[in-house]
């Protein structure tokens, strides 16, 4: 085998490894769609409610007042659920490019691979928690009228 065959391989070898937390990226892109376009429709209702609110008896304002406070609470928990999600996305990069000056470099990747990985696990599972507050918040203010 030349010196050509064994670089190649190892180019294989770590393209392999990169495939899994590539698609983890790809989920994490997905997630952060997601969530953006919650953050728009917060964004969009708390600008719509702010025109409403000029002009109105001080009854409603105290309605209006109300959900506006509630969307600003929705729109503080996306903007955390963001920013941990983008953090796990730079981890993601970041194990993956570990991979590669691991298997280039020569030397073990093992344990900052490792250690990137669980920090992303944390950073994903901090951004999915505030997501899951934002929606209860978002059911609990929920105001359905049924007709009987």
């Amino acid at each position: 085998m030349t010196s050509q065959d064994i670089g190649i391989l190892g180019v294989a070898h770590a393209i392999q490894l990169a495939v899994a937390p590539v698609f983890l990226l790809t989920g994490v892109g997905a997630l952060l769609s997601v969530l953006t376009s919650r953050l728009s429709r917060i964004i969009d209702r708390s600008r719509a409610l702010d025109t409403q609110l000029a002009g109105r008896p001080p009854d409603s304002e105290a309605v209006i007042g109300a959900e506006l406070r509630t969307l600003a609470r929705r729109a503080r928990l996306i903007s955390q659920a963001i920013a941990a999600c983008t953090l796990a996305a730079l981890l993601v990069c970041a194990v993956i490019a570990m991979l590669f000056v691991g298997a280039f470099g020569r030397f073990d990747a093992s344990v900052p691979v490792a250690l990137l990985f669980v920090a992303t696990m944390v950073a994903l599972f901090v951004g999915l928690l505030a997501f899951l507050r934002e929606i209860f918040i978002a059911i609990r203010s929920l105001h359905i009228e049924t007709s009987k």
